[in-house]
């Protein structure tokens, strides 16, 4: 877990685990992913494990957005990686977060 303010590997890859189970085609919100893991007010924390997935492995990070369906603001290919899996948008910037919400 948490020791002071640094991650462990445990917690990283318990938060990066949730975010593989994510089908293709659906989106989970930083606030899911917290709750699934047990620490509801922590979604914050789940967007700073995702912001450095990239030093694990290759997770679909690109599958999750804020509560809003908001994307990932100055990253251009989360909308391509969606569109390309036939996520359902509102505009250029949400996901219609109620067709394709992940329901786990």
């Amino acid at each position: 877990m948490i020791t002071g303010r640094t991650l462990d590997d445990d917690l990283i890859y318990e938060i990066l685990s949730v975010v593989e189970e994510i089908p293709e085609g659906c989106v989970a919100t930083y606030g899911q992913i917290a709750r699934l893991i047990g620490r509801d007010k922590n979604a914050r924390l789940v967007g700073r494990v995702l912001s450095m997935a990239e030093y694990y492995g290759t997770y679909p990070c690109h599958r999750v957005v804020n509560h809003a369906g908001r994307l990932v603001p100055g990253w251009q290919e989360q909308r391509y990686l969606l569109l390309e899996e036939g996520v359902p948008f509102k505009d250029d910037f949400h996901v219609d977060i109620v067709r394709c919400r992940w329901e786990c």
